[in-house]
């Protein structure tokens, strides 16, 4: 496994053991931990200012706290270029998807042993991406390969697909603009564009759309 010395990470899970665990590792493998965190926001703020070479985050921080998606989601906007890692319980592939879509390098799983972190680390660094091999069909999830070329989900740019699942949550348009930092009138622009794209028509047809494609995590 090659030499991690010096490689900076941010660590962000409500679980303080948790995160703990995980910076004792990576500090024994010769790694810096800039710093930790509990919850989506912070991670956001945190990741930004440091500008770790890799992040991990916890897919569900605390109920009704921005997920690690939605962070991965924040960064991505951001146009940061740290590599963005994904731990989860959850073991569905389209919870895989929609990280891998969001602009996640690796998923991890929690019932995995500690050492898939530092080969996943290994294996980022060099380019590729990660995904857990405890998951089934984990070979079949790659940034090409996680929508096919004529899925009009493919189609969808980063932010239409954030805006798509918030929609897809119930959430209002002033709502939408507020998280997203940006204005009722963009949030609209960016709901026509994805209905367009996706031939649908109104909310119940993107949530008659999320359902049929399986895709309810993301009103989760």
């Amino acid at each position: 496994m090659a030499d991690l010395a010096g490689t900076t990470i941010v660590l962000a899970d409500d679980h303080a053991i948790v995160r703990e665990g995980f910076a004792a590792l990576c500090e024994a493998s010769g790694m810096r931990v800039l710093g930790q965190c509990s919850n989506g926001l912070a991670a956001v703020e945190m990741i930004l200012a440091q500008q770790p070479d890799f992040a991990v985050l916890d897919l569900e921080m605390g109920q009704g706290m921005m997920t690690g998606i939605e962070v991965i989601r924040r960064l991505r906007n951001a146009g940061c270029p740290s590599k963005l890692m994904i731990l989860s319980i959850k073991d569905e592939d389209k919870t895989v998807i929609e990280a891998l879509r969001a602009g996640a390098d690796a998923y991890l799983l929690k019932s995995g042993p500690a050492r898939h972190l530092l080969e996943a680390i290994n294996y980022v660094r060099d380019g590729g991406q990660y995904v857990s091999p405890l998951l089934k069909g984990a070979g079949l999830f790659t940034k090409a390969e996680a929508v096919a070329p004529n899925d009009p989900l493919a189609s969808l740019s980063p932010r239409e697909m954030e805006v798509f699942s918030y929609l897809v949550k119930g959430m209002r348009a002033k709502d939408i603009a507020e998280l997203l930092r940006i204005s009722p009138k963009t949030v609209d622009t960016y709901r026509a564009t994805l209905m367009r794209k996706l031939s649908v028509h109104d909310i119940v047809g993107l949530v008659k759309f999320a359902i049929e494609r399986n895709l309810t995590s993301l009103s989760d």
